[in-house]
């Protein structure tokens, strides 16, 4: 029911009545069917509450006061010296019993849409975690989001950027929220499998994926002939040793990987792993955005735009004696990142990288390994890491079909399984 039609009650008696002739009109059988529905009242209820001033505002001249319609708030401030600011807290909340959902924001200042600001002001509405104000943001029956209005006097401005004379400044930061539809998203998380990439990646820049776990699973279709393939939450913690310098961002944080192989290729067109995973065919293929058939333009193009640049460190073969750095979107894992420890012939240690979450929780050794299996097309498929065998120059490891660790040549075609993170 729209908010703008006219609320109404209805009930209704539906009978049903079916008359049986058997032999003569002197014998009947009647079958009868009451039920009486009840179509409750609908309301559409938007409105404010509970205003709150944040400690360190100035003392304003009025206000904040919520009108008379609980529609609106009102305040007059003075701000007097750099670095004077107001701000306040209210909450917009849905007493009804109709899901709403934001249909316009508009921001004036003196009457005018805000495109730019006076370089001595600050001013924004946003919720109360930072998040902006957007439309088809959902405000579901019997919620409320809490709004934060702050203005404040720069303190790291020019001398020349002050206002020559006092300057009074009116805003207008208006909301229209509209009735539900399938267009709406939602603000909060409630699972990974089912909240759209909107709302994962906004809990994930917010730190808010509590509903979110470490192996929660989650279906996507990728572009350029790839199908559809599970995503998996790999890692969420973030130790003390992520904050070590030159330590490996590939295990830190928010990581998401492939529970199966997307495709299978190459891990370099020549055979040689000179250079490691920085000069190799594979990290090409993932991550080059000039090509159209790369895998990171096979990504839905919301998610992809959310994927992050990460720190990648990886391993050498015989002819280098240090270990590389790169900067990637997309990644293989390393030897220590699935198995918890490296080989002997594994130059990339647990002194730069850490094991996934994923991994450390079933848990996964070199001994240990049923949990590292991969399927290609629903059948086991070996899967490439990105680090190169150490006392050697044309191999890289792998995970094999059974889940145990082998070294193969470059220019075998196995499988691709990378991992990302979003920020």
């Amino acid at each position: 029911m729209r908010a703008n039609k006219k609320e109404k009650m209805f009930s209704l008696l539906f009978i049903l009545v079916l008359g049986l002739g058997i032999g003569y009109a002197v014998l009947s059988s009647n079958l009868t069917i009451d039920g009486t529905s009840l179509f409750k009242r609908a309301t559409f209820d938007i409105h404010f509450e509970d205003v709150n001033i944040t400690s360190g505002s100035v003392t304003p001249n009025s206000g904040p006061t919520i009108g008379s319609n609980l529609t609106s708030v009102s305040y007059n401030i003075t701000l007097t010296n750099p670095g004077d600011f107001f701000e306040f807290t209210v909450d917009a909340v849905n007493g009804g019993t109709i899901d709403a959902m934001i249909s316009s924001v508009t921001s004036k200042m003196n009457g005018t849409v805000i495109t730019t600001l006076p370089n001595y002001m600050e001013y924004s509405v946003t919720y109360s975690n930072g998040v902006a104000i957007a439309e088809n943001q959902l405000l579901n029956s019997n919620s409320s989001e809490t709004y934060k209005v702050r203005v404040a006097y720069k303190d790291d401005i020019n001398p020349n950027d002050l206002p020559g004379d006092d300057a009074t400044s009116t805003f207008q930061f208006s909301v229209t929220y509209i009735q539900a539809d399938d267009s709406g998203t939602s603000l909060h998380p409630v699972s990974f499998a089912t909240d759209d990439w909107p709302t994962i990646i906004q809990a994930v820049q917010n730190d808010d994926t509590d509903p979110y776990h470490v192996g929660d699973t989650k279906e996507i279709e990728l572009g350029n002939g790839l199908g559809t393939h599970t995503l998996r939450i790999a890692n969420k913690s973030t130790p003390a040793e992520c904050s070590t310098t030159g330590f490996s961002q590939t295990a830190c944080g928010f990581v998401l990987e492939f529970v199966d192989v997307i495709a299978n290729t190459r891990m370099n067109n020549d055979l040689t792993s000179d250079g490691g995973w920085p000069a190799c065919s594979m990290r090409t293929y993932l991550n080059d955005t000039n090509n159209q058939t790369s895998i990171i333009n096979s990504f839905p193009e919301v998610l992809r735009n959310a994927i992050t640049d990460t720190q990648v460190r990886s391993g050498h073969n015989s002819s280098s004696s240090s270990n590389y750095t790169s900067s990637d979107r997309l990644y293989l894992l390393s030897f220590v990142e699935v198995y918890g420890s490296n080989d002997t012939n594994d130059s990339l240690t647990t002194s730069e990288t850490r094991q996934l979450d994923y991994y450390k929780n079933l848990p996964v050794t070199i001994t240990n390994y049923n949990g590292t299996m991969k399927q290609y097309n629903n059948s086991a498929s070996a899967w490439w890491l990105r680090s190169p065998y150490l006392d050697g120059s044309i191999t890289y490891w792998l995970v094999f079909t059974t889940g145990n660790y082998v070294n193969l040549t470059a220019p075998s075609t196995y499988g691709v399984s990378p991992a990302f993170r979003i920020g």
